[in-house]
């Protein structure tokens, strides 16, 4: 190897190459951190070609995401089956491939073969023991590619994992956060004779999640009002909790059941999200005669207050949603007497690490309890402040209240959802 060789000198090559990945952990968004990193990479192993391709959501095929010299495998959508052609052996062994002569029985995208690409190098980029993707580098002349060189791009395939991991994650919690802000309601209808009040919280600790809630008018001088909860945190549960929200309206829609909205949702769910659980509990409130509708997916209860008094209100124990096969949720009946609260929250609200639900449930009752004379929005304002207080939220809080005022019909005041 000549004096000119550059893996003769990597300390050089790969503190530019860590210059770059640190710099996109504060200014450069994917699109521009892999153009980037490839062409440090084809000048460090003076190489005709390199590509990074990242795993799909299903882990079974590899995208073509960025490329220098093979530019058409971005272009064209290229899609790699993991354990099938050259990046799709490098993932699944997770271990350095070296090809000296690239044909059809090596490769399968024709994009390579079409570029005349004679030998290749790639490496997998891991996590842990998560593969994130493939770097590879190609050369359009016969070429063996020493163990030094195997381990130059090693070393550059760790710092572009770690760079792509946490780039990833930063884009997909502003994401789910920019998805969660713009499906929660943006305001609550105005109700004569009924006082409602939201607030929602995204989790400080655990990050956004898929809690959600609604409010909705319905035919026959309804009103449909929902809080959920999907299992899990980022943007998966974020685009999970739109569908079903979106799905749970279209339901309300064609059945006055609780109930049976939610065990349609529930088959919803099955069929197209196997694999994610969801909580919620739904209530239909009629206008003119106070009568409340209710129905629960292994929800946590609502906190009922009349007067002077609370309770949590008694659902049965109906499973999540995506849990169990032809469930028949039962719909509970009650009337919203004025003077009556109902607080719908999901379990941030109550839980804390290290300490008991009922504890959380508890403080909750009393404070209901003890806002006999408050609005809606003044009772949501106690709850937050008693239960979050000055420590904020470990995960997503979501809190709905509505109040039925002594008086009846001539109330006409509705507290606007905060969104912190």
């Amino acid at each position: 190897m000549s004096s000119t060789d550059p893996s003769n000198d990597p300390g050089g090559q790969l503190h530019r190459l860590e210059a770059v990945t640190d710099l996109a952990l504060t200014q450069l968004d994917l699109d521009d951190l892999l153009p980037e990193l490839l062409d440090r990479v084809r000048d460090l192993l003076r190489a005709d070609t390199a590509a990074v391709l990242l795993m799909d959501d299903s882990g079974q095929h590899l995208l073509a995401t960025a490329a220098r010299g093979l530019e058409e495998e971005v272009f064209q959508g290229s899609r790699i089956p993991v354990g099938r052609g050259f990046a799709g052996m490098v993932a699944n062994s997770r271990e350095p491939v070296v090809v000296t002569e690239v044909s059809p029985a090596t490769v399968v995208n024709p994009v390579l073969l079409h570029k005349g690409v004679r030998s290749m190098l790639g490496v997998p980029l891991l996590v842990g023991d998560e593969v994130l993707g493939v770097l590879h580098v190609g050369s359009l002349q016969p070429r063996e590619f020493s163990p030094d060189e195997v381990a130059l791009l090693q070393l550059a395939a760790e710092r572009a994992a770690s760079a792509v991991s946490q780039l990833r994650a930063r884009t997909s919690r502003q994401a789910a956060g920019v998805l969660q802000r713009g499906l929660l309601p943006s305001g609550l209808p105005r109700q004569s004779g009924l006082e409602l009040a939201a607030r929602y919280v995204p989790g400080g600790q655990l990050g956004v999640g898929g809690d959600w809630y609604d409010v909705f008018d319905l035919p026959g001088e309804r009103l449909g009002i929902v809080v959920g909860d999907v299992a899990g945190h980022g943007l998966l549960a974020a685009i999970v909790m739109g569908r079903l929200r979106s799905a749970l309206r279209a339901y309300a829609l064609v059945e006055d059941d609780p109930g049976r909205v939610l065990d349609r949702l529930d088959q919803l769910m099955r069929a197209f999200e196997p694999d994610q659980m969801a909580t919620a509990v739904y209530l239909v409130y009629e206008k003119r005669t106070g009568l409340a509708l209710i129905a629960s997916a292994g929800h946590l209860p609502p906190m009922v207050g009349h007067r002077e008094s609370s309770l949590l209100l008694a659902l049965g124990e109906d499973p999540p949603l995506g849990t169990v096969d032809e469930v028949e949720r039962r719909t509970t009946e009650m009337v919203v007497l004025p003077g009556t609260r109902i607080c719908l929250y999901t379990d941030g609200l109550v839980e804390r690490r290290g300490q008991d639900i009922d504890t959380g449930l508890w403080t909750m009752r009393r404070v209901v309890a003890a806002a006999a004379d408050d609005s809606a929005d003044q009772l949501a304002a106690l709850l937050m402040s008693e239960l979050i207080g000055q420590e904020g939220a470990e995960d997503d809080v979501a809190l709905l209240v509505l109040r039925r005022p002594e008086g009846g019909d001539d109330e006409d005041a509705v507290g606007g959802p905060v969104q912190v």
